[in-house]
């Protein structure tokens, strides 16, 4: 699942233009008093303003062999957010291995190297070495529906998990991350999870505002 562009919205322009174009050093392609993008590899990752939001969770898929490479150079920016202590969270059945932060808004955000993607990179980590927008986080009081929503929009596989608490449905290259708020909560930080707006372009074309999905023609 190809993911080509993610809209967030953010209460603060200029905060998150600080923080993804001066500590994370984005290359920006937009910059308007109500809204900014950066580029992020395949993708593009754009920020909207609007007075009431919730924090949100999303991840960027980086070469398979990147992950120690993206360790070291966040810690030279910002504060990692750890799980038992550890740095980097190892997915074993995924097959893959991320290391978390938070932005400017408190959105948990993500780099995540995919062993079956296979793309390695031989140069040190830069944001150039993003690869894509791998994944976005739909909060909900019910997995179900919305799953059989966007199924309808085109046809999408589980991933992993089930319609009880959690499910990821796409593939390596793209995922919805699906949250039951009653039953889960944010890894890696276990704070609660919150339904956070946003519009998504690419594959599947939609907005998520409320908790519901609107396509977008």
């Amino acid at each position: 699942m190809k993911i080509s562009e993610l809209t967030l919205f953010t209460n603060n322009i200029q905060k998150q233009k600080q923080f993804y174009k001066h500590v994370l050093n984005f290359e920006q392609v937009l910059d308007t008093p109500q809204k900014i993008s950066f580029k992020t590899g395949k993708s593009t990752l754009v920020f909207q303003y609007k007075s009431q939001t919730k924090s949100a969770h999303l991840a960027f898929n980086i070469p398979s062999n990147a992950i120690n490479d993206a360790l070291i150079w966040l810690k030279k920016r910002t504060d990692i957010l750890t799980f038992n202590n550890e740095p980097i969270a190892d997915f074993v059945g995924w097959k893959a291995k991320s290391v978390y932060f938070y932005d400017a808004d408190h959105n948990i955000l993500e780099f995540i190297a995919r062993e079956r993607i296979n793309i390695e990179s031989d140069t040190a980590f830069n944001p150039n070495t993003i690869l894509s927008i791998s994944e976005i986080a739909m909060v909900t009081d019910h997995i179900k529906p919305l799953f059989e929503t966007i199924n309808n929009l085109e046809p999408i596989a589980v991933f992993d998990g089930d319609f009880d608490r959690f499910c990821a449905f796409g593939n390596d290259e793209g995922l919805f991350i699906m949250v039951n708020k009653n039953k889960k909560t944010y890894f890696p930080t276990m704070e609660e999870a919150f339904t956070s707006d946003f519009i998504i372009r690419g594959d599947y074309n939609f907005s998520f505002e409320n908790g519901k999905i609107k396509e977008i023609v």
